[in-house]
């Protein structure tokens, strides 16, 4: 790169700070991406990803006022520049001091995690599903499922950040098992970033939103999978339709109702695939899958 072209892309560069503001960057740039770019020239503190109407702009924060310098001094005299994904990015002195967090890029904890769940369409995966995989980590209180450009994708909000964590820890970057999946659906991976959000929410019960928490949330019949007209039975009502899905509600425990519990007793009618326990009005429900209609 010559001094001329360096002087055009550092030109904001009079007063030096520990944090670096980069521009340029690949769509969806991550921080793992940011930290392996930067941590050559010294120990990264924070980052601020995805910033801009674009989201293609980043702030990387140093230890040391000094590793900021070497690394602007090293590529405003290289002849290579900075690359992320082959896409060259500019590099500039930050007007600020440190990274304030107030919106989180994904790396600071919160109790609400953002799920980017990629390889599927909207439908492929259910709100039941997405709620029986989280709800292993801990009560899960509010799920918000949406489109967006970077795919499908979901809020899940939790009691706390160390909860979220938790479950973020142990899933981000795994697939959904493959037997909660449309025969249809080859794999499908999780991303999880913690979101700004802290309460989601939620107006309706649907396949789109639920929220746990309220039982006497109105349920938006247009938003619900499968049949909403019942047919009627001879006596005039409603018929319930058949589902091979029961919903199991138990009352007067007397002893702790685990997974396991429920397989050994629900076994008994034939063979049980998936179980989902959770908590709604103080007691204790669980939907239990079978093959076929029970």
């Amino acid at each position: 790169m010559s001094s001329s072209s360096g002087q055009t892309q550092f030109r904001y560069t009079q007063t030096p700070s520990k944090v670096l503001h980069l521009r340029n960057l690949p769509w969806e740039c991550t921080e793992e991406e940011l930290v392996e770019l930067c941590k050559p020239f010294g120990k990264i503190v924070n980052t601020k990803c995805n910033v801009g109407a674009n989201r293609n702009q980043a702030f990387v924060e140093f230890l040391d006022q000094n590793q900021a310098i070497s690394m602007v001094s090293y590529y405003a005299s290289s002849s290579e520049p900075a690359q992320v994904r082959g896409k060259t990015v500019y590099i500039q002195y930050s007007n600020r001091q440190e990274i304030v967090n107030n919106k989180s890029c994904g790396d600071v904890a919160g109790n609400v995690l953002l799920v980017t769940i990629e390889g599927v369409e909207a439908g492929d995966v259910s709100i039941d599903v997405i709620h029986l995989v989280f709800s292993a980590f801990g009560f899960v209180h509010k799920i918000a499922t949406f489109e967006k450009a970077a795919g499908f994708q979901a809020l899940i909000q939790f009691t706390d950040a160390e909860t979220a964590s938790s479950a973020r820890n142990a899933l981000d970057g795994r697939s959904i098992p493959r037997y909660l999946l449309p025969e249809h659906v080859g794999s499908c991976h999780l991303r999880i970033s913690f979101s700004a959000h802290t309460d989601l929410n939620i107006k309706f019960q649907s396949h789109r939103s639920r929220d746990y928490t309220n039982p006497y949330l109105p349920v938006n019949p247009s938003a619900i999978e499968g049949t909403v007209q019942f047919p009627l039975g001879p006596d005039g009502k409603k018929k319930e339709p058949e589902s091979n899905v029961l919903l199991a509600s138990i009352e007067n425990m007397q002893y702790a109702v685990t997974v396991d519990v429920l397989h050994t007793v629900f076994s008994a009618f034939g063979t049980v695939q998936k179980i989902a326990i959770f908590e709604k009005n103080g007691g204790i429900q669980a939907l239990v899958q079978y093959p076929g209609r029970t």
